[in-house]
C-alpha cells in the first residue's frame, strides 16, 4: 500500500493543484515584468545597450548562484524555498516599481533590483524543477509538466499585451505593483505544499556540489545537450530580447511587441496541450527537431518580413520550443535520481544560461558593427545548426529509445 506521504494516484487530488494555482498566479504577474522593463528602459533611454544591461543583470545573478541553489533544493524542503523566494520577490518588484514611478530613471538601481530578482531565481528554479516528482506519481510526470506548461503559457497570453498597453497609457510602475501582489498570493498557495525533499544527511556544500557534478558529467546525453543549448541561447536570447523589441517597435509600433509575446503564448498553449496527450517515441530527438523552429522569428526580422509573416514565424517557433522544453524536462525528471535532481539540473541551467547575459550584452554592440538585420539572419542559421548537432551523439539517441 502507498504510504501516507505518497502522491495521490489522480493528478488533481493532492498538493499538485495548490502548486499549479500558485505557479499560474505567480507567472501571470511576472510575465509582464520583462515587457515592462524592456519598454520602460527603451522609453527612458532609447538604448538597446541599456536594455541589455538590465536584462543581463537579472540572468547573471541567477547563473552565479544557481549551483548553490541546486544544493539547497536537494537539502531543504522545496516547498519552503518556493514560499520564501516568492515573498522576497514581491518586495523586489515593489522596489522596481518605485524606480519606474520616479521622475528620473536610475539605470544602476534598476539593474540592482533586477540582479536581486535573479538571485532569487537561482534558488527558485532548481526547487521548481525538482518538486514535480514529489507531488505526482511517475506515470503522471509528463502530464503534470504539460499542464504546467499550458498554464504558464495561458498566463503569458494576456499579460505581455497588457503590460505594453500599461506602459503606453499609465506607465509600467503599476504593472510591477500587480506583479508584486501576485508573488504574495503565490506564496500563500505554496504554503499548502508538503515539506518533503529534505536530505536525510547534510554534508559539506562542496561535497554535495561534487556529488551533483559527478552525476551530471556521468550522463553524457545531458552535458552534450547542455553545451548545445549554451550555443543556442547565445545566438537566440540577446537578439530576440534586446534587438527584437527595438526593431518591432520602430517598424510596427510601441504596442506590437507585447501583442507578439501574447500571440507567442497562445501558440505555446496549443503545443503544450498537445504534448499532454501525445507520447513521443523519441522525445529528445523530436524535441531537438522541433527546436530548430525557434530560429524563424529572427529570420523573419532579419529579412524585414511583413507583420503577418512575423506573427506566423513567432507562433510556429513558440510551438516548437514549448514541445522541446516539455520533453526535455520530462527526461531529466525520469532519468535522474530524485535526491540529486535539483543539483544536476542546476548544473544544466548554469551552463546553458551562462550564455544569456553574454548574449544580451553583446547584441547591441554587435548590431552596431554588423548591422541589425544581418546579425539576426546569421543567428537564425546558427540556431538551426546547433539544434541539430546533438543528433550526432549516440548517447542522445540512446536515451530517446528508452
Amino acid at each position: 500500500m502507498p504510504s501516507a506521504s505518497s502522491p495521490p494516484a489522480r493528478l488533481w487530488d493532492g498538493a499538485f493543484r495548490w502548486f499549479y494555482f500558485g505557479r499560474i498566479i505567480d507567472l501571470t504577474g511576472s510575465a509582464m515584468t520583462p515587457v515592462v522593463l524592456t519598454l520602460a528602459v527603451l522609453e527612458r533611454t532609447g538604448s538597446a545597450r541599456h536594455v541589455g544591461i538590465v536584462l543581463a543583470a537579472n540572468v547573471a545573478a541567477t547563473v552565479a548562484f544557481i549551483l548553490i541553489g541546486g544544493v539547497v533544493g536537494d537539502r531543504w524542503a522545496r516547498s519552503r524555498i518556493l514560499v520564501t523566494t516568492a515573498l522576497v520577490a514581491g518586495v523586489m518588484q515593489l522596489g522596481m516599481a518605485a524606480v519606474v514611478f520616479g521622475q528620473e530613471f536610475h539605470l544602476p538601481l534598476m539593474s540592482l533590483f533586477a540582479a536581486a530578482t535573479g538571485l532569487l531565481g537561482a534558488f527558485n528554479t532548481p526547487a521548481l524543477r525538482g518538486i514535480v516528482p514529489e507531488l505526482v506519481l511517475p506515470a503522471n510526470v509528463q502530464r503534470a509538466n504539460a499542464l504546467l506548461a499550458t498554464g504558464r503559457h495561458l498566463a503569458r497570453i494576456g499579460a505581455p499585451a497588457t503590460a505594453g498597453i500599461l506602459v503606453v497609457t499609465i506607465g509600467g510602475g503599476w504593472a510591477l505593483v500587480i506583479d508584486a501582489i501576485t508573488f504574495l498570493i503565490a506564496a500563500a498557495c505554496f504554503t499548502r505544499l508538503p515539506h518533503t525533499g529534505i536530505a536525510p544527511k547534510r554534508t559539506a556544500l562542496v561535497r554535495e556540489l561534487r556529488a551533483g557534478w559527478s552525476t551530471f558529467i556521468s550522463l553524457r546525453w545531458i552535458w552534450v545537450l547542455t553545451l548545445c543549448y549554451f550555443a543556442v541561447n547565445l545566438l537566440l536570447v540577446g537578439p530576440w530580447q534586446v534587438l527584437g523589441p527595438l526593431v518591432v517597435t520602430q517598424t510596427y509600433g510601441a504596442t506590437t511587441w507585447g501583442v507578439l509575446l501574447s500571440l507567442r503564448g497562445v501558440a505555446m498553449v496549443a503545443a503544450s496541450a498537445l504534448v499532454a496527450v501525445v507520447r513521443f517515441s523519441n522525445p529528445l530527438i523530436g524535441g531537438l527537431l522541433l527546436g530548430t523552429l525557434s530560429a524563424l522569428p529572427l529570420a523573419a526580422l532579419g529579412v524585414g518580413a511583413t507583420l503577418p509573416v512575423l506573427i506566423a514565424a513567432v507562433m510556429v517557433a513558440a510551438m516548437g520550443m514549448s514541445a522541446a522544453m516539455i520533453t526535455y524536462d520530462t527526461c531529466l525528471q525520469r532519468y535522474i535520481p530524485a535526491n540529486k535532481l535539483s543539483r544536476v539540473t542546476s548544473y544544466d541551467d548554469a551552463f546553458a544560461f551562462a550564455a544569456v547575459p553574454l548574449s544580451q550584452l553583446a547584441a547591441g554592440p554587435l548590431a552596431e558593427v554588423i548591422g541589425i538585420h544581418r546579425l539576426l539572419g546569421m543567428c537564425a542559421l546558427g540556431i538551426v545548426a546547433f539544434q541539430l548537432l546533438p543528433l550526432i551523439s549516440p548517447a542522445v539517441r540512446q536515451v530517446s529509445r528508452q
